[in-house]
């Protein structure tokens, strides 16, 4: 996954306008679309399949974009487009800048090997080769030489877990040692843009959220642009920056995983996100309090109880003046420090006892820091601190994530939110929060995966 950020500059797909219209005649099927017929209308008129209609949305370079959608929502049929394994009926598949729908035969399959590599949810492993064998295949396909594609192959299968397992065979694995297999044999050659079919659905629970906690700490590493197709709405929210849920062929809402959750753009979306839990997607930066005030090092233990006693706390956190976290300053530790006539409040600070979280933390994990009554803080990867969490500003977040999602409740206080956050040392014991638990939970063959991958 991606940082989150909005410095994403480069669009590395850009989708343009896609059609894909199975049976004869299938312009036919565009113009009854832009009549205003709708799928199953087209199918009973005209006995044509609508896959894909009009689609147009871009993914970013290093991004993982989530294609989501029910049975016959268009969104394995999509994704196929992308490579040309489908021939888009009409549009433009343009990847860095190369309008894909326009290449001959041999111009696609030297684009292929250069910019994709594709993981199906079958696997698609030749039972006859070795593992490492099934890893190098690509490289061997590419012409590369024997030493070089076996070190690349033996690099990848580490780097997906798998060091040592290279001469066993695809029988002798489990279902999550296949699927990291094939993830290996589409990271060896190196590709620009991953295309993952439901890949990980073959898979059991456990071993599925393995397989998605890899590829995320994976790609944090090798910064590949994803496009993953999945049916899952708790997949699509752990895994996509961005999610694009999908309809009879139509994409009907692009945005984060928040924005899906929190402001659905129609009724079939807001129906299909109704039973999340909404804590899955919101983080420690969603819900985090400016630090104000804070204690600096160089701060004597008076100035810091003055700090504690106009913001009305019972402690403070400690930074240095770059902003970088030291620990926090309890007020009785302040208090004896200045009894004792200690200079520094470096000298009396807590190291040892301070909960510190990275901004993408996620807030269902919060609660159990937040239980004992001191504030959580929050850090960007240089320690520096950007915020603080109570349980009070958590459930003043889910408060108005809620209202955004089911509309203001006019019998509720003007003030909720602001109060229930105000007193940054405070505990909120006796407050129960409750979250929604019921979250809702098309396979290509070995030749297919030959030439996606060739």
């Amino acid at each position: 996954m991606s940082d989150g950020t909005e410095t994403q500059s480069k669009a590395r797909i850009q989708l343009r306008n896609i059609y894909k219209i199975f049976g004869k005649n299938p312009q036919r099927g565009i113009d009854l679309l832009n009549k205003g017929l709708s799928k199953d209308e087209i199918l009973n008129k005209a006995k044509l399949v609508v896959g894909v209609s009009d689609v147009s949305f871009d993914i970013f370079e290093g991004e993982t974009v989530v294609v989501m959608g029910l049975s016959g929502s268009g969104k394995s049929t999509l994704i196929r487009c992308v490579n040309r394994l489908m021939e888009p009926t009409a549009g433009q598949v343009i990847v860095d800048g190369v309008d894909v729908t326009k290449l001959n035969h041999d111009e696609l399959r030297d684009f292929r090997r250069k910019k994709f590599s594709m993981v199906f949810q079958s696997f698609a492993l030749f039972p006859h080769r070795t593992v490492v064998e099934n890893v190098e295949y690509g490289l061997e396909i590419q012409g590369v030489e024997p030493e070089e594609r076996r070190e690349r192959a033996l690099n990848s299968l580490k780097l997906v877990g798998l060091d040592g397992w290279g001469d066993h065979y695809p029988a002798n694995l489990s279902g999550g040692m296949k699927q990291r297999v094939g993830l290996a044999r589409a990271l060896t050659v190196d590709p620009d843009v991953l295309l993952m079919d439901e890949a990980f659905s073959a898979l059991d629970p456990l071993i599925r959220t393995d397989m998605q906690d890899e590829l995320i700490a994976l790609n944090d590493r090798v910064q590949k642009t994803i496009m993953f197709i999945t049916h899952d709405l708790d997949e699509a929210l752990k895994m996509g920056d961005r999610i694009v849920l999908m309809k009879d062929g139509e994409v009907v809402q692009v945005g984060t995983p928040e924005e899906i959750l929190t402001r659905p753009a129609t009724e079939y979306v807001e129906r299909f996100v109704a039973n999340v839990d909404i804590t899955k997607v919101l983080t420690a930066e969603d819900v985090m309090k400016r630090p104000r005030p804070v204690a600096y090092v160089k701060d004597g233990p008076r100035v810091a109880l003055r700090k504690m006693r106009e913001s009305g706390l019972s402690g403070i956190f400690v930074v240095r003046q770059s902003g970088e976290l030291v620990g926090h300053l309890s007020a009785e530790r302040a208090a004896d420090a200045a009894r004792k006539e200690d200079k520094w409040v470096d000298e009396v600070t807590d190291r040892e006892h301070v909960s510190s979280v990275p901004l993408d933390y996620p807030v269902r994990q919060l609660f159990s820091l937040c239980t004992s009554g001191n504030p959580v803080a929050v850090v960007d990867e240089n320690q520096i601190l950007k915020g603080i969490v109570v349980r009070g500003s958590i459930i003043a977040a889910l408060s108005e994530a809620n209202q955004d999602y089911h509309g203001s409740d006019e019998s509720a206080p003007a003030d909720a939110s602001n109060s229930a956050g105000s007193d940054l040392s405070g505990t909120e014991d006796g407050v129960a929060v409750s979250a929604a638990d019921a979250p809702a939970e098309l396979s290509a063959d070995a030749a297919e995966e030959k030439e996606a991958n060739a």
